[in-house]
């Protein structure tokens, strides 16, 4: 039978096949990109793959492996440019073109300088058409952390807030727990699990001594049945101004690793806190508070961290948000009402008038158990 259908809606409905195989690799493929592969010989899905773990073949290597002979003159779908050059993995463009592919469909470029259109235009220059940006924005949003690591050389922050009806997240004691549903929390372990790092304050590490792992028997148990292998725990971040993170912080006797940023010139303090394990990184800025942005930059380069999850109180999400490096908000929204001896959600003290207001861009609300949660991006002028 003569397939009538449009070759951009062929090309549309197998890339979109190959982003939910990339999705698969949501949670485990940190510090790579998530990418998913297929290849297709007359109307055929004969090989599929997504990259699973760094170091591991990438999906387009598990794809040609499964298609085998099949895959001469078939096409390739990908959600990212082919890599080109050695690493922990040979490059992915030799394998495609030794292959005989007639056709490559891409994406999105890949911003590594180390690939940058350099793979199309090896695939290219070997006689394979190449077409790209078929449902980019789709596979951007699958990768924001890592394109915003390569492209700005900080990660994308995601600022993770609970909140009752009136906008208030403790009491003036510091009593939170919990103000959101068993299944608003079970969703922030997805926040977790695909995050690079967890950042805090000194302030909830005192008033809370939180673990910030991923309990992985909260997971979804669907996607959990994807994972290859165990989630990597994120790496701990501390914004301690004056180094008070106590040595017997709960967060200290787990596996993993914890950083601590500081403007503190205390140096027993620092050596007790490495005697416990942590990494404690002294930069200050001109107001003698942790540089940031410097922070931020940091882990990005020395940790590769692409996406980092902040789970604060009002002082940090305040000055992060001041600064200008909140990309996403996630608040969860419970339906109480807690009253006026409470703490709100940012602490943005050069807010005088309705004029200086902080507009938000709400990108998606849904119900998650008995609460609300809401996907905004600050827009900042």
């Amino acid at each position: 039978m003569l397939d009538m259908t449009p070759p951009e809606l062929n090309d549309q409905y197998y890339m979109a096949y190959a982003l939910g195989l990339a999705k698969k690799g949501l949670w485990t493929t940190d510090p790579n990109p998530r990418v998913g592969c297929v290849i297709v010989q007359e109307g055929e899905i004969v090989g599929e793959g997504w990259h699973q773990v760094a170091g591991e073949p990438h999906a387009e290597i598990y794809a040609l492996q499964m298609a085998k002979e099949k895959a001469k003159d078939a096409t390739c779908y990908v959600t990212l440019e082919p890599c080109c050059h050695q690493g922990r993995t040979p490059p992915c463009t030799d394998a495609l073109i030794k292959a005989g592919l007639s056709r490559v469909v891409v994406a999105m470029m890949d911003p590594n300088p180390l690939v940058s259109r350099k793979g199309i235009e090896q695939i290219s220059k070997a006689g394979i058409m190449v077409n790209t940006g078929m449902l980019s924005h789709d596979a951007e949003q699958l990768n924001q952390g890592y394109l915003m690591r390569m492209r700005h050389k900080r990660p994308y922050i995601r600022s993770k807030l609970g909140m009752s009806l009136d906008g208030r997240t403790a009491m003036a004691s510091g009593e939170s727990k919990w103000i959101t549903s068993q299944d608003a929390r079970r969703d922030v372990q997805c926040l977790r699990a695909r995050s690079s790092a967890i950042m805090t304050g000194a302030g909830t590490v005192l008033a809370d001594d939180p673990q910030m792992t991923v309990r992985e028997a909260e997971l979804p148990c669907e996607l959990e049945a994807d994972k290859k292998p165990s989630i990597k725990q994120p790496l701990r971040v501390v914004i301690d101004t004056h180094l008070s993170t106590p040595a017997e912080a709960r967060m200290l006797t787990l596996p993993g690793e914890t950083v601590i940023f500081t403007a503190s010139d205390s140096t027993s303090a620092k050596v007790i806190l490495e005697k416990a394990g942590a990494r404690v990184i002294h930069l200050p800025n001109r107001e003698r508070e942790v540089d940031l942005a410097a922070a931020c930059q940091l882990l990005a380069e020395e940790y590769e961290v692409n996406e980092l999850l902040m789970e604060t109180g009002a002082t940090l999400s305040g000055a992060m948000l001041r600064a200008g490096l909140i990309d996403e908000m996630k608040i969860y929204m419970a339906p109480i009402l807690m009253g006026n001896k409470t703490r709100g959600l940012f602490d943005l003290p050069n807010i005088e008038s309705l004029e200086q207001h902080v507009p938000l861009d709400i990108v998606d609300i849904r119900a998650v158990g008995r609460d609300w949660r809401i996907t905004a991006k600050p827009i900042y002028a």
